[in-house]
């Protein structure tokens, strides 16, 4: 058996008419103008008896060339290159057809010239074919052990375009890859004569002839059988979430070190040449302990004892170590809130926060994949059993074109980009405030109804995953009015966030689907979308999801011995512990703290909930105190005509719940809405508890929620927990300069 080991991994103008690309696409230029002012045209045209739906373009300015501006399309101009995306009205090019009279163009100042390199889907706009690179040269043995031969060679000529691999053959068998000029080859036998040959390959993916062969032969381990000394002073450079520096001290033979075997426990995680006496190791995850040891291997194939065993433990996904601050952005906060991505800078968050989870992702409720491509509301009754059943808003996610004051950077969306609406000013977000990580969330009330029936087999899991992150992940959005398409919001997204209410029990929204196997379905969920997650490689990938503070559920649907073996956090709920909605079918005829820390022992109520016994019931059953945050309201939930009492209507009766800040959410107002919008409401702190309420005197209104003095006593909790941090719901109820959010900030330093 062979395998391969990569050490690296690295006037008027026009043209004569075109051939016909493999793509079914060809495009040809023209310039129209003189001196420093002129535009550039491309016409594509589909010569094939079909309509071809989507192409992208490609090429280089001439030398000393400046774009102004583009019409009927939208491109990307790094350095002299221009990536262009067509409009959504051109982006078919029916069958012998062509996209005139809407063509894509180019305004520009600069020497009139040609347009060089063009690339029309990646292929060559004349049509011709590509040219291959030329066959490497100089191939030659650097090095051979018992079990690997070691290859260099010359860097191969480009042909049409530049060359970014080389593949190693044997036989004529493909064995390996690798993108630098020099690749190692292992599991070979001892004593044993090869013959290889290597080729160059393209960025397009075009091969080139072999190289002409040479032969190696693999070490006799009977002329060598002692073993190399061990590796000395293992340690640890740079760690973070996901990888670790290591080096160590090089061993002695009584022939040569030949290479170093990493390992990390039982398994090898490296092997390196003997002059690499340092290696990064990458796919960790966070907030793990690891044990990590290294052999040395001569040229016999004799290996070393083990060094010394170093032991540590990967940092925290979030907070560099200190406390991590959540926050949840609403999808709907840019209708009656008027509360825009934009809003998140210009208040301060966005600098403040590690997390904004943007809320929420619905379930196809026939195909049981994630939703998106629609806009249908939800219905107006908070009892229909299928109230969110194929809702979604995909012109708020990506369709709605912002204008310049509603967008992140001032500059409007142009109405035909393929990326607009939330997505696109989160990505402008990150633009600006690189720290930042943004996770999409699925779920929560209204949307969790086809969870259970998602999770229930192992088929089902895998595809319902893999939509969410070839979706969300990788970036492919349905079309949507010209928006959408593969890959238009990658890189916005950096792992997902679960808000299943709730497993495995009959209390979330009336309709929701239930089993009592939703506890381990709900396991082995996570875990589906954790191998999901990590097989896409490269930076970590972020796993959380959003907890219950009732032990009842808790026990019911979350196995939380197992669970926080994929997810990287959980944010435990930190309010709505009591309240009435619009329907006054919860708690309308008694007041209550909707986000208590601690039990109240004056509560009237059977059941009491708080942040603290939440808290410990993870403890308790082993989860680290740095996998949990619990969640901040950053709004308040009413009670009307309440009587006074012996405590300013503490525990009160009631008439239902209170108008809220919207006719549709009684008994519900953001915090800004709230202490501006309710008249003489004094507020009072229950020390006891540690908890804020407001009343507005005897047969007026009550209400519970969190202020500065709250938040400071909460976050001197988690900080003597040593738990990772605290949670926002939701960030439009904050005031314009972001009071709360510099209280939990300020609190967390």
């Amino acid at each position: 058996m062979l395998a391969v080991f990569t050490l690296a991994l690295a006037g008027l103008t026009g043209l004569a008419a075109p051939a016909q690309a493999e793509t079914g696409l060809t495009a040809t230029f023209t310039s129209t103008g003189s001196g420093s002012s002129w535009t550039g045209k491309f016409v594509v045209q589909n010569s094939t008896a079909t309509a071809v739906e989507g192409w992208s373009l490609e090429f280089d300015l001439p030398e000393g060339v400046t774009v102004s501006g583009h019409t009927h399309g939208t491109a990307e101009v790094d350095g002299t290159h221009v990536t262009v995306t067509p409009a959504y009205y051109n982006s078919r090019v029916p069958a012998n057809r062509s996209t005139e009279p809407y063509s894509y163009q180019f305004q520009s100042s600069g020497p009139i010239g040609t347009a060089a390199g063009c690339l029309i889907n990646g292929e060559k706009c004349d049509g011709s074919p590509a040219v291959p690179p030329k066959a490497p040269t100089g191939v030659s043995v650097a090095d051979s052990t018992a079990h690997t031969v070691s290859l260099q060679w010359s860097a191969a000529v480009k042909g049409d375009f530049p060359v970014t691999s080389y593949e190693v053959l044997h036989g004529g068998t493909v064995v390996g890859a690798s993108a630098t000029t020099e690749a190692t080859v292992r599991e070979l036998e001892p004593a044993t004569s090869y013959e290889f040959t290597v080729r160059a390959k393209d960025t397009r993916g075009n091969v080139g002839a072999p190289s002409g062969p040479v032969t190696a032969t693999t070490v006799d381990p009977a002329t060598d059988p002692e073993p190399p000394t061990a590796p000395r002073n293992l340690r640890a450079g740079e760690v973070t979430s996901s990888t670790v520096e290591l080096s160590w001290d090089a061993a002695t033979d009584n022939d040569r070190v030949a290479a170093y075997d990493v390992y990390q426990g039982a398994d090898l995680a490296a092997s390196l040449p003997a002059d690499t006496l340092t290696t990064t190791l990458s796919g960790l995850a966070p907030a793990t302990g690891y044990d990590f040891t290294v052999k040395a291997r001569d040229a016999a194939g004799n290996a070393s004892p083990a060094s010394n065993t170093l032991a540590l433990t990967t940092d925290d996904p979030v907070g560099d170590g200190g406390y991590a601050e959540v926050g949840y952005f609403v999808q709907w906060g840019i209708y009656g809130r008027q509360y825009f991505v934009k809003n998140l800078d210009t208040s301060g968050a966005a600098a403040k926060l590690d997390v904004i989870n943007y809320a929420f992702g619905n379930i196809d409720p026939k195909n049981l994949t994630c939703l998106n491509g629609v806009t249908k509301g939800t219905t107006t009754d908070p009892q229909d059993p299928n109230q969110g059943d194929g809702a979604g808003d995909a012109d708020a996610d990506y369709g709605r074109a912002f204008p310049a004051a509603q967008s992140v950077d001032g500059v409007a969306d142009d109405g035909w980009g393929k990326l607009r609406g939330n997505f696109n000013q989160l990505k402008k977000l990150k633009a600006k405030h690189p720290h930042l990580k943004i996770l999409l969330s699925l779920g929560g009330w209204t949307y969790s109804k086809y969870f259970s029936d998602a999770a229930a087999t192992e088929a089902s899991r895998e595809k319902f995953v893999k939509s969410c992150v070839d979706m969300y992940i990788k970036g492919n959005l349905p079309e949507y009015n010209g928006a959408g398409g593969e890959g238009v919001a990658a890189g916005i997204f950096d792992g997902i966030d679960l808000d299943w209410e709730w497993p495995g029990s009959p209390d979330g929204h009336p309709g929701n689907h239930w089993s009592p196997e939703d506890k381990a379905n709900n396991t082995a969920l996570i875990a589906e979308f954790r191998e999901q997650l990590d097989a896409l490689g490269g930076e970590h990938k972020l796993l959380t999801a959003f907890t219950p503070a009732d032990p009842k559920k808790i026990d019911a649907g979350w196995d939380i011995s197992r669970i926080f073996d994929d997810l990287d956090y959980a944010n435990i709920q930190g309010y709505d512990f009591h309240g009435s909605g619009s329907d006054n079918s919860w708690e309308p005829n008694r007041t209550g703290h909707q986000a208590n820390l601690y039990p109240d022992e004056q509560s009237p109520y059977e059941t009491d909930f708080s942040i603290d016994g939440a808290v410990q019931h993870y403890l308790d059953a082993g989860v680290s105190p740095r996998k949990l945050t619990f969640g901040f309201p950053f709004y308040g939930r009413g009670w009307q005509q309440v009587e006074a009492g012996a405590a300013d209507g503490e525990y009160q009766g009631a008439n239902g719940a209170a108008p809220g800040q919207f006719p549709e959410e009684a008994g519900i107002r953001g915090y800004q809405n709230m202490i501006t919008g309710v008249p003489d409401l004094t507020v009072h702190h229950d020390t006891e508890s540690v908890s804020t309420y407001g009343y507005t005197g005897p047969g007026g209104q009550w209400w519970s929620f969190d202020d500065a003095w709250s938040i400071k006593k909460k976050t001197e909790y988690i900080k003597s927990k040593g738990l990772l941090g605290g949670m926002i719901w939701e960030m439009s109820g904050d005031t314009p300069n972001g009071s709360l959010m510099s209280a939990l900030h300020g609190g967390l330093q």
